[in-house]
Order: C-alpha cells, then structure tokens, then sequence
C-alpha cells in the first residue's frame, strides 16, 4: 500500500519486476515480450509456482529413493527411527505441496502468501482427507466412468473429494488461488482500511476454501478420469498409445495430470506382473538424460551448461 501510494503521490511509474541485485527481469508482461497466448501464460503461470521449489523438490525426492534403496539392500529398515525421520521430510515435502504451492502461486498471482498458504492448508487437514473412509452418503455421475461417491455436505451440496484427498496434488491449488487473487484484489477495494487486515482474508477464505472443495477439486480429478479413459483407449493400439505417452508424459507432470495413469499402471503390475502405460515414460527419459549429457559436453554457452548439469544429475 505505502508503495503504491508512493508512486501515486510522486507520479512516479513502475519500473517492473527486479532481482534480488536490482537488475530488471522479464514478469511476464506485454512490455518484455508482446502479449502472451493462453497456453503461454498457463505454462509460464505453472512453471512460476513450481521453479521456486524444484530445489527442495529435488532434495526430498533424493532422501526418498536413497531411503528406498537403504530400506531394500537392509542397512536402514523403514521400521527404524532413523529411517522415519529423514522420510518425515522425504515424504512430507510431497504429501503436505499444496500447502508450499499455496505459497509459491499466492506470490504469482501478486496475493497475501499467507492466504494461498491457508486455501493449501485446507486441502491437507487430516479430518478431510480421512472423511473417504466413513459411511457413503450419495453417488454423483451414477453408471458413467465419472462416478464418485461423497461422503459429507457442506450446506447440503456434495463434497465431492478423490480416495486419497487433495494431498500431494498441484492443479487444484493452482486454480484455487488463480481465482482467489482477483477476489482478493476486489476485496481490498471496497472494504474500509480499518478493517480490511482481517476482514480481506476473512471473506476470501470463506468463499474460496468450499468452492476449492465443491467445484475445483471435482474438476481435477474429472480431467484425470478422462485421461484414463484416453488412454485406455489409445493401449487399444500399443505401438500409437507408447509413442504419444512417451512424448506428452512430462507435459501431463507439469499439470498434475499424470495421476491420472498412475494407478492404471500400478494395477497391471498387480495382475500382470508388469505394466506398458509407464515403461515409455522410463524409455524417454532415459533417452533425454542422454541428450542433456551431450548437450554439457558440446556446448560451449556457460549459462546453458549450468542449466544442463543438474538437469543430467
């Protein structure tokens, strides 16, 4: 506020975004680039909220398959305190990211963090991601692939919520607060200063944490039942459906919709013994690992080597 009303009362123009040395850089405006298409500003919004957290992100997954390995070659069994400890943050990073992309995606969209933290928050409280294990109530969608059942209301509306919650998942988050934002800006507008601390996040999270429940997250998990069904449809055909997960497999990861094949996969391994919806996922990574590698030993850009080396790692 103290910096609006600066550039207000100076008649002064903003200059853009900064790094953390004062040297201007690219927010994603018209200015540095024209006018973005849609699909460019949904990925640049998607790679903005996750680039903050690859770092850690790749840390805990690190600790993750290292515990794996140790649990599996018994030098640190997964029932030991040892091994408990480093999977707390291991699998905890993984199992409460909605609550750290809240975060990440609120500084996007230009919104208090702390109530993009608190929509995450939500989405991760254990009464609600436990609430699918208590009694049925009702069934939306009947006799369609989209059938779920819901296990409580909210003003007598279902609250529609997949097996295993909203934990560990990314687009709902996203959503979430791409439509809490502008909320929250009106919000500001029209409500008195002398209240606006408490009542802005008040309102924002009365109204956006049940339609996250209610609307969003249903969504979600919509989109994943149709990409099951896609693909399911496009196995019909081995050679076709390998050739095309194998391209679009890190595009679907960017968006959260892998889950969606996941436990297809999981489910031929448990009746086959093995699984072809994943295997070329596997095959093109390993390919790309590969690419990147000669890409480190060929270029002789710096800044590119220093993108390729961890991207090999």
């Amino acid at each position: 506020d103290v910096y609006d009303a600066v550039l207000e009362v100076g008649h002064l123009n903003a200059a853009g975004a900064v790094d953390e040395d004062g040297n201007a850089v690219d927010d994603g405006g018209s200015e540095s680039g024209g006018k973005k298409s849609p699909v460019s500003m949904l990925i640049d919004v998607i790679s903005g909220t996750l680039q903050p957290t690859l770092g850690v992100m790749a840390a805990t997954g690190i600790i993750k398959g290292l515990l794996a390995l140790f649990d599996f070659i018994g030098l640190i069994p997964s029932t030991s305190g040892t091994y408990q400890v480093w999977y707390a943050v291991a699998d905890g990073f993984f199992y409460f990211l909605p609550i750290i992309l809240g975060y990440t995606a609120a500084k996007k969209f230009k919104m208090n963090e702390f109530i993009g933290m608190a929509i995450g928050i939500a989405l991760c409280y254990p009464a609600m991601v436990n609430s699918t294990a208590g009694e049925v109530l009702g069934t939306v969608f009947s006799g369609t692939a989209f059938e779920m059942s819901y296990y409580q209301t909210f003003l007598g509306i279902p609250v529609i919520m997949p097996a295993s919650g909203y934990t560990s998942s990314v687009v709902p988050i996203i959503l979430a607060v791409a439509i809490a934002a502008p909320l929250e800006h009106w919000l500001k507008k029209v409500i008195p200063d002398v209240i606006k601390l408490f009542v802005v996040p008040f309102a924002t999270l009365v109204i956006m944490v049940p339609l996250t429940y209610l609307v969003i997250g249903p969504i979600a998990s919509i989109l994943c039942s149709i990409l099951s069904l896609t693909f399911n449809a496009i196995y019909s055909i081995p050679v076709i459906g390998g050739i095309l997960i194998g391209a679009f497999w890190q595009v679907l990861v960017i968006f959260g919709l892998h889950w969606g094949l996941v436990p297809l996969a999981m489910i031929n391994y448990g009746l086959l013994g093995y699984d072809f919806i994943l295997s070329p996922y596997f095959c093109v990574s390993f390919a790309q690992t590969f690419v990147v590698l000669a890409i480190i030993l060929k270029t002789k850009d710096q800044k590119l080597k220093k993108i390729a080396i961890p991207a090999f790692i």
